[in-house]
């Protein structure tokens, strides 16, 4: 990781303890070593920093591109972890990249839903980190954020809202032989997802308001 990353990583658990009630549940269930695929809920930009604080090791993120038009923001993103990805979809050039991340023993954070959700709900999602997952058969480590959406505007830090990341235990998709089919990505992302909302309050699920852990 570059030096930019560590000192991100830094600044934001400063400004988490000054500016928010921040708090972590179930950090023991994060392996400490080993490929992992982390994936989560997504309520505000601040996300992938506090969920990579949260799980307290070293992570990279897939971000949507426009993040990275410019190139400044190329510049600082990359550096910072994050890795570009066309919204709602998987280009080969990410699956290339984590694969090569997870051969390293590393760790990458995707969000399923591709957005920010406006209504601070779980919505559909898209299949590509199931897509990842299968592929590269690695444990996948659920993640249920809330909070992050109050931090919004110029006065949200005077409230200090409480953010919660709560984290579940790792889990594997089922081995597919051969290709995997559109209907069995329709599954595991719905599986993915389930153990996500198992995560979260009950107002925050959504769509898959029925699921339990």
């Amino acid at each position: 990781m570059h030096w930019i990353y560590y000192v991100g990583r830094t600044l934001t658990q400063v400004l988490a303890f000054l500016l928010t009630r921040f708090r972590v549940s179930g950090r023991e269930h994060v392996p400490v070593e080993g490929p992992l695929l982390v994936v989560s809920n997504h309520l505000s930009m601040a996300d992938p920093p506090l969920v990579g604080i949260g799980i307290k090791r070293p992570a990279m993120f897939l971000a949507k591109e426009e993040l990275f038009r410019g190139r400044i923001r190329r510049y600082i993103f990359h550096r910072c972890g994050a890795f570009p990805i066309r919204r709602g979809g998987m280009n080969r050039a990410a699956l290339r990249f984590a694969e090569k991340l997870f051969g390293r023993g590393g760790a990458l954070i995707a969000f399923p839903e591709g957005r920010r959700s406006m209504k601070a709900q779980l919505a559909n999602a898209f299949s590509g980190p199931a897509l990842i997952a299968v592929r590269n058969g690695v444990p996948i480590l659920p993640v249920g954020i809330c909070g992050t959406e109050k931090i919004t505007g110029f006065k949200w830090w005077w409230h200090r809202p409480q953010v919660t990341v709560n984290i579940g235990r790792p889990f594997t998709l089922p081995s597919v032989n051969g290709k995997v089919t559109r209907q069995q990505l329709a599954e595991f992302t719905h599986s993915i997802m389930g153990q996500i909302a198992g995560l979260l309050p009950g107002e925050y699920r959504g769509q898959y308001g029925d699921e339990k852990s």
